[in-house]
């Protein structure tokens, strides 16, 4: 059991359930109203810690930075869904009582403590020194407690889109320069010499004669052929960038009502 004295090192630390997964953080520790012992803790849970749940004291053991509650992860998630306002009404608790299936005896309700809280006792041993007391409720300390509410921004991945790769033809016209040849007649003279007598004199002297010689030309040939110019494939990489979101937050104020002012203004 979590004694008085154990406080201040249970309220703000992490809590396991028996099997050593972690629940969250203790927020405030709820102690009975007529015995002054600690009964219940509530647990920081969810998302970003925004539920809290009650877990019995009874069975909790205390370690260096832990406590560790004797249910299961599960059993603590699915506790009733009580407000943390500070106070348990016996129906609330027995509602708890029948979740852990402990037995509630009476019960005359239980008063919750924050770290701010430790070490005072209950009701009427708490508002020593303190200045004043409480009119919307029992007197705790010396101090009103002011809250906020703080955006917690998070991520999520999500799917946005998909690509893909297709292949299909086209057809384009290409012009390519490519060198040709052709042959030409060229009239070619020499005169009788006593080398080529021989060849002039054969034949009639005076007669008719035709010679004829082939001409060549190139021309160009145009064929296709499919060869692999690059491989293509998909891939993704990360762009950061920074987006701004905004959400509506509350805090509470505190003004001083000073009466004894007033009536001498």
């Amino acid at each position: 059991m979590i004694t008085q004295d154990q406080l201040r090192t249970v309220i703000g630390s992490t809590a396991y359930d028996r099997d050593g997964d972690k629940l969250g953080k203790v927020g405030q520790v709820y102690y009975d109203d007529d015995t002054d012992q600690p009964k219940w803790l509530t647990v920081n849970t969810g998302f970003f810690g925004t539920s809290e749940n009650f877990v019995p004291v009874q069975g909790a053991e205390l370690g260096e930075d832990r406590v560790i509650v004797a249910y299961d992860k599960a059993t603590v998630k699915d506790a009733p869904n009580i407000s943390d306002d500070g106070h348990l009404t016996p129906e609330e608790e027995q509602r708890l009582y029948r979740h852990y299936s402990l037995d509630y005896g009476h019960g005359t309700g239980t008063t919750g403590t924050g770290a701010g809280d430790v070490g005072e006792g209950r009701d009427g041993d708490r508002t020593r020194g303190a200045v004043g007391h409480d009119t919307s409720g029992p007197t705790t300390d010396e101090a009103m407690t002011r809250s906020e509410e703080q955006l917690r921004v998070g991520t999520e991945t999500r799917e946005t889109g998909r690509a893909r790769l297709r292949k299909h033809v086209v057809t384009e016209h290409q012009q390519v320069q490519v060198p040709v040849s052709r042959e030409e007649i060229r009239v070619e003279r020499e005169p009788i010499t006593d080398a080529n007598v021989g060849n002039a004199t054969d034949g009639p002297v005076i007669s008719e004669e035709e010679h004829e010689v082939t001409l060549h030309a190139e021309r160009p040939v145009v064929e296709t052929e499919a060869v692999p110019v690059e491989r293509v494939r998909l891939g993704t990489e990360t762009v950061r960038e920074t987006e701004t979101v905004g959400g509506e937050v509350r805090k509470e104020e505190i003004d001083v009502d000073d009466q004894a002012t007033r009536d001498r203004s």
